[in-house]
């Protein structure tokens, strides 16, 4: 905003310094002195003052039709030329509310018809034309305003803010100045119950300054009144708007033609949340430049509606809730029972059976004494729940007394944390007993080759055969299957027998599939005594598909019932 109003200072102070030239070149100017209030206000000319919202834009247009904007009088004042007779313009304007106090604003004034008739002195010479183009575009104008303080709907809400029109329009066509001009301003809106008003006051700071018909044209000092009621659950305001300006230079000051006033009647009726619609007519009060005899307006807008914060509903004098004999208005926990006390922050509420000064309701601990954490799950609990000299903020088993370490992971855990000590953790280790290497598949992590567990000599990896054969693949996954298999067989002499099982999935015939488990489960023997094993310690025997271990209905269960099992043999009692 700074920048902007520096660029505003010394775009006026161009202007300024050049008015003496322009004022000699001046043609015409902007006649319509009807300025379109930013989107979003529930006035024409005023600003309600609606700084609610970050982000929240506004779109709208205003249709304004003025008759006989711009005439000339005799010394009676008896109209006796119409320059402008009718003059037509859509204003066609956004706005965007910042951080619920700022607004950008621009708007596009649309001429789309103007007539007026040639003035002639007696002697035939054209002294004032009518309007050179029916059509064309105004001088777009941009708007910042910034709200200083109130909100919308206070009995006073203000704002400071500054306008600036730059010279799109076309002053032989009285639709433009020709030249920047800028309006810095204040603002002022509020509520008083059903009754609403707006105000503002500023000056309008024009590059040129000279005389036109008799009165003044230049900058001027800008005024405007709006008050009525705001009806139908606040969706209708209806008023009259009061505004106009008079010319600060020469001698136009509240002089009759270089002081133009106006009066305004007008609705504007809030459809649904979003869309508005206004109407109204208007009529010139005092004859000078732009004060129209007779004006229309009618306009449509889009503003995103703001909900209404709703207060919480207090509760029924004389209400208790939890019916623990104290009133809710003094109950600190009106919905839980609780005792009396004289702090207002805990009176009413459940009573601190283990007095760590943490009230049971936020305890997790309630009848141990704890320290107060910002975890709900450790808020009133010891600081070392386990006891084990670790508070529970370092320690990895807060709730198992264990023993300290430098290591964060096993630090306050108990000793036998890696039982095999293969350095996985028994959480992550598959095989907590056996020794094995760390593996990213969680079912393998810390898992040997072959083990024995619940029975059995279990194997991580399956022996691969070839397809519809007995004949063990010689690649080196299967090898290292089967002389990890060897490696424990000949490591536990304890181990009497071992029954190597055969099983297929279901596909094929159940015959040949049994032939099949049968012959795997052989060759496996077979290789198990070509590398010492004694023939005594082992026997083969096939199922088929008689024992799945998964579903037969996907690749992966099949895979999973395509095996090799090793099953532990008793020794006969």
């Amino acid at each position: 905003m700074r920048k902007f109003l520096g660029g505003l200072v010394a775009t006026c102070a161009v202007s300024l310094f050049a008015s003496r030239s322009a004022s000699a070149q001046q043609t015409g100017f902007a006649v319509n002195h009807f300025e379109a209030s930013e989107r979003g206000s529930e006035w024409f000319v005023m600003e309600s003052l609606d700084l609610r919202g970050h982000l929240r834009p506004a779109i709208g247009v205003v249709g304004d039709w003025a008759y006989r904007p711009l005439v000339l009088t005799d010394s009676s004042g008896k109209v006796r030329d119409s320059i402008v007779r009718n003059q037509i313009f859509v204003h066609a304007g956004a706005g965007i509310v910042l951080w619920e106090r700022v607004r950008a604003s621009v708007d596009v004034p649309i001429m789309v018809f103007a007539e007026g008739r040639d003035t002639p002195l007696s002697a035939g010479k054209i002294v004032y034309r009518a309007p050179a183009h029916s059509a064309g575009i105004g001088d777009v104008r941009f708007g910042l305003d910034v709200r200083l303080f109130g909100k919308y709907g206070d009995v006073i809400t203000g704002a400071i803010g500054a306008q600036l029109a730059i010279p799109t329009g076309d002053p032989a066509s009285y639709s433009g100045d020709g030249m920047v001009r800028a309006a810095p301003r204040a603002t002022i809106a509020g509520d008083v119950g059903v009754f609403v008003y707006a105000a503002k006051l500023g000056v309008t700071i024009r590059g040129y300054d000279q005389s036109f018909a008799g009165g003044q044209v230049g900058s001027d000092v800008l005024f405007g009144a709006s008050a009525g009621l705001r009806l139908l659950e606040k969706k209708l305001v209806i008023g009259p708007e009061v505004f106009g300006h008079t010319v600060i230079t020469g001698n136009g000051f509240f002089s009759k033609r270089g002081t133009p006033l106006e009066g305004l009647l007008g609705a504007h009726y809030t459809i649904g949340t979003d869309w508005r619609v206004g109407g109204g007519i208007s009529a010139g009060l005092a004859p000078g430049f732009g004060a129209p005899v007779d004006r229309g307006l009618l306009s449509i807008e889009w503003v995103p509606g703001i909900a209404p914060a709703r207060a919480p509903e207090p509760p029924p004098p004389g209400a208790d809730r939890d019916h623990d004999g104290i009133l809710d208005k003094d109950d600190a926990c009106p919905d839980v029972r609780g005792v009396k006390t004289n702090d207002i922050n805990t009176n009413g509420c459940p009573p601190d059976r283990d007095d760590d000064g943490i009230l049971d309701k936020d305890d997790a601990c309630p009848d141990v004494p704890g320290v107060k954490t910002n975890d709900p799950k450790t808020n009133g609990c010891p600081a070392d729940r386990d006891h084990d000299g670790i508070l529970d903020g370092d320690d990895a088993c807060p709730d198992v007394p264990g023993v300290k370490t430098n290591d964060p992971k096993t630090n306050g855990c108990p000793e036998d944390l890696d039982r095999d000590k293969d350095g996985i953790p028994n959480a992550q280790d598959a095989c907590p007993d056996e020794p094995g290497k760390p593996d990213p598949d969680p079912k393998k992590n810390g898992c040997p080759a072959a083990f024995v567990q619940n029975g059995q000599i279990k194997i991580l990896d399956q022996v691969k055969f070839k397809t519809g054969s007995a004949q063990i693949l010689p690649g080196k996954e299967s090898q290292d299957v089967l002389m990890a298999v060897l490696e424990v067989i000949k490591g536990h002499p304890e181990i009497v027998g071992v029954r190597i099982e055969g099983h297929t999935d279901n596909r094929g015939a159940p015959a040949m599939n049994k032939k099949l488990s049968s012959a795997r489960a052989a060759s496996v023997v077979a290789w198990l005594v070509g590398h010492g094993v004694a023939p005594a310690r082992l026997t083969s025997e096939g199922f088929g598909p008689d024992r799945p271990l998964d579903s037969n209905e996907t690749e992966d269960g099949r895979r999973s019932n395509r095996r090799v099992e090793f099953h532990l043999v008793e020794a006969p009692k």
